[in-house]
């Protein structure tokens, strides 16, 4: 019984060490003080699910060796004429900053004379891609955060291997944990008949925590380096078939140029081999339009994150409105702040979100940011029909952002992003009116009746914002 005795002692002394020792580790990070807060509350109170939970998702490891050695990878070929180089000074002056900001990423080029449709929804999307590939005639690039074994995700699957028969390369990258429900099989029927398949991060120990938490949340197709898709969208039947509401690009012309880059860099990151001719996926492109636009990339592999930073330049430097549609609205300090600036400096700031995501816990944490925003003069409004999963941004008649970026901590912080980022004063035109079309299905939240929503509403708000960073 004293050995007993003794080997209880040891191992609840272990476990105290333990906890403290990691509590130590989450505040020597020195992570953003409302992240540090919220681990510290879990470790607390569910101690023994706060390790296992803190090991596979906490980490701060952005500036750490992995992603310096295995995500950060510099395309080099890509095609920087002297034209490319110049057409940031075709920018509106307002917005040379901003250029300039996104231009530190990699590949972040100003591209000139794009074609480009947005899609708004999934039949539009789907319809388009499909035709595309089918009309592919050299190579195939596509990376999808989701690519569902449902009746979609087949379809566009054998469309694939048809290609890859007929001797087209096809390169397929899938997120790993996002897809863990697909079996091997959907993978290995796509390898056989000819497709390069790669997950983007392998789940393999002793670093699973690196590839569990920071997930590539992309959606890119690029068809013989000529056509190119990006923004919110998936390949799933809920975005054809149920009452998803998402935003999609389809870009002819030089805009391919930045997506076909930045796929051939996650490749590479994911451990394959560049094409053997890279310069034959990036063919010339005629200037057809005025449109200026850059593709640019975000993730834990970049010592900051730009496209946080680019989101809140874009509020700070507008000067009529500023309009968001975002799935999941959990923002950072410095979005908030932005947001509050520009609504009280009589800025038109609007966002529109969904009634109810898809995901309950999230949505009482993002209304416990709307009291303060309201007060500023913001206008918030919740689609009443639809799930909004689409990311845009327009501002001031000029400037608008469609991709792959929610306005939350784990977009900003955690995940692997892409975004195109339009100069383009017939494209926000566009963009605006369909922002102004959803607003007809949206119910607009009124301060003064917000305020009289019940105590048990705002303690439960309250109480799920304290765990927003790690959602």
């Amino acid at each position: 019984m004293e050995v007993l005795s003794v080997l209880r002692i040891v191992i609840e002394v272990a476990y105290v060490l333990t906890i403290v020792g990691t509590i130590l580790v989450v505040i020597a990070e020195n992570q953003n003080p409302f992240r540090t807060l919220a681990w510290l509350l879990v470790l607390l109170f569910v101690p023994l699910f706060g390790l296992f939970i803190y090991y596979l998702l906490g980490q701060d490891t952005r500036r750490k060796k992995y992603f310096r050695e295995n995500k950060k990878k510099t395309f080099t070929d890509f095609p920087a004429e002297p034209s490319l180089a110049e057409n940031a000074a075709c920018v509106a002056p307002a917005y040379h900053a901003l250029v300039s900001l996104l231009s530190r990423g990699v590949n972040s080029w100003v591209l000139k004379g794009s074609r480009v449709e947005v899609l708004t929804s999934g039949e539009q999307k789907m319809a388009a891609l499909m035709a595309d590939l089918r009309r592919a005639k050299r190579h195939i690039h596509m990376e999808y955060f989701l690519f569902n074994n449902d009746e979609t995700g087949r379809e566009v699957k054998n469309i694939l291997m048809q290609k890859a028969a007929e001797g087209v390369e096809v390169r397929f990258v899938y997120e790993n944990v996002a897809n863990v429900t697909v079996p091997r099989r959907f993978y290995l029927e796509m390898e056989q008949s000819g497709v390069k398949v790669s997950a983007f991060s392998k789940m393999r120990l002793p670093r699973i925590r690196h590839t569990v938490n920071y997930r590539n949340h992309r959606k890119v197709a690029v068809i013989d380096g000529e056509v190119g898709y990006i923004g919110g969208m998936n390949i799933g039947d809920e975005y054809r078939r149920t009452q998803w509401r998402d935003t999609h690009l389809r870009i002819e012309g030089q805009g391919v140029y930045g997506l076909q880059a930045n796929f051939l860099c996650d490749w590479q990151s994911s451990g394959e081999a560049l094409p053997a001719d890279c310069a034959a996926c990036f063919p010339a492109m005629p200037v057809c339009t005025d449109n200026l636009m850059q593709i640019v990339s975000g993730g834990p592999d970049m010592e900051q994150p730009v496209l946080m930073h680019a989101t809140i330049r874009i509020i700070n430097e507008s000067r009529r409105y500023v309009y968001i549609q975002t799935p999941y609205f959990l923002p950072t300090e410095p979005l908030v702040e932005a947001l509050y600036s520009a609504a009280v400096s009589g800025v038109d700031v609007r966002l529109m979100v969904s009634a109810h995501s898809d995901t309950c816990y999230v949505d009482p944490a993002a209304r416990s940011y709307y009291e303060d925003l309201l007060a500023a003069g913001m206008r918030i409004y919740e689609h009443q029909t639809k799930f909004v999963h689409a990311k845009t941004m327009v501002c001031d008649d000029y400037v608008s952002m469609i991709g792959s970026t929610n306005m939350d901590f784990r977009s900003f912080e955690a995940s692997f992003e892409m975004n195109c980022y339009l100069y383009d004063a017939r494209l926000a035109a566009q963009n605006k009116a369909i922002f102004m079309e959803d607003l007809k299905e949206c119910k607009e939240i009124v301060l003064s009746e917000w305020e009289r929503r019940p105590r048990r509403k705002r303690f439960v708000e309250s109480f799920m914002r304290l765990f927003a960073p790690l959602m």
